[in-house]
């Protein structure tokens, strides 16, 4: 939680705009303070952090919750796995009788 300095409750409108000052100045799009969430749910994912810890250190009481909410980012991983994967087992020539060693995932 956070507070003001003389710890009261934080105004959401006052957060607001101090956050888009910040964006201002940093040159930096507007988006919304809620998208910081989105933003470190992702970077944690897309770094191997397991679903099970992002759900708890954004506090969600189901994991669903969060997986729904990540899913298009966990896809992307299991492209870029699969693309690892058919790369370590492509061959190193180029004969034409070589089965396919790469799969595709739509």
């Amino acid at each position: 939680m956070f507070t003001t300095l003389t710890g009261g409750p934080l105004e959401p409108a006052n957060l607001t705009r101090s956050f888009s000052r910040l964006l201002n100045r940093a040159g930096l799009r507007r988006i919304r303070f809620h998208g910081l969430r989105h933003s470190t749910a992702t970077l944690l994912l897309e770094q191997g952090v397991d679903l099970v810890v992002i759900k708890e250190l954004l506090g969600h009481a189901h994991i669903g919750v969060t997986a729904g909410v990540y899913a298009h980012v966990r896809l992307r991983l299991q492209r870029q796995a699969i693309n690892t994967l058919g790369n370590a087992l492509s061959p190193t020539g180029n004969d034409p009788n070589d089965p396919p060693a790469i799969a595709v995932v739509r």
